[in-house]
């Protein structure tokens, strides 16, 4: 399983002040998988925007960075919880996207420079659960995003995913490419920014559309608030705030609004 799956000993050297023409992403998780491929479609865009900056993104692997001493401005993980933490613990000054560690202790308890783009189990429940209070009986599932979902430009990612790798976007390849996509926007008009300068930006200065229709930003604990969508019978049936039950805007009615400690 390689670099994924052990618990990391790597410490990323302080991060100074970066070379606006070569932007170095550190990925941690199995290569191929479709959070790879979704951080891959989201460095295409990075780059393809970039070009007019002067700017080029790398996603580099564990064993470049160890072997060449690159320092990346960030780091998107698919790793367990254990693991997602000692990153977390190990590199202060980095922020880090979590991608599939989906548990709620972990929003909860606030790490400064953790960031979660897929949500959290409690959001998919109070999904449902807004969803059920409004259709009783349904046995729809609230999920991530969906290879159909047509609305507000997602038609064309889904076909610009599907264009480069011949697979259909799922749950994972969207957080993938929201992971990259949302730093990439946020670097390409700050390009020298990084540490906690570019911590403190992605928590209190993002406004990241994600072709979801409505500007998501990231809670104190973490957690990039999102609409989710309700799946029954491999088909979209509706979206999450569900209106009709909570403001269809208030993203916080989704899981766990604040820090516990």
């Amino acid at each position: 399983m390689g670099a994924c799956c052990v618990y990391f000993s790597m410490l990323l050297p302080a991060i100074g002040e970066l070379k606006a023409d070569e932007i170095s992403v550190l990925y941690i998780g199995v290569t191929g998988s479709s959070v790879h491929l979704g951080a891959r479609q989201g460095l295409a865009e990075a780059n393809a925007q970039g070009e007019f900056m002067g700017i080029h993104y790398r996603l580099v692997s564990f064993d470049e960075v160890s072997n060449s001493g690159l320092t990346p401005v960030a780091i998107i993980t698919a790793v367990n919880a254990t693991g997602l933490l000692e990153l977390v613990e190990q590199n202060q000054n980095v922020p880090v996207f979590n991608t599939a560690a989906g548990e709620p202790a972990l929003r909860e308890n606030c790490r400064d420079n953790l960031f979660h783009v897929g949500p959290s189990t409690a959001m998919l429940a109070d999904a449902e659960r807004q969803w059920q209070q409004k259709n009783p009986g349904s046995p729809a599932r609230a999920r991530t995003w969906h290879q159909t979902f047509r609305k507000y430009a997602a038609a064309q990612l889904n076909l610009r995913f599907k264009d480069r790798f011949g697979a259909e976007m799922d749950d994972d390849a969207w957080v993938g490419w929201a992971a990259m996509k949302l730093l990439s926007d946020k670097i390409v008009r700050q390009p020298a920014i990084a540490g906690e300068d570019l911590i403190e930006e992605l928590k209190t200065n993002l406004a990241f559309d994600g072709q979801k229709g409505i500007d998501m930003s990231f809670r104190e604990t973490g957690q990039l608030r999102q609409p989710l969508l309700l799946i029954d019978a491999d088909e979209i049936v509706g979206e999450a705030p569900v209106r009709g039950v909570v403001d269809s805007s208030n993203l916080d009615s989704l899981g766990v609004p604040f820090c516990t400690k």
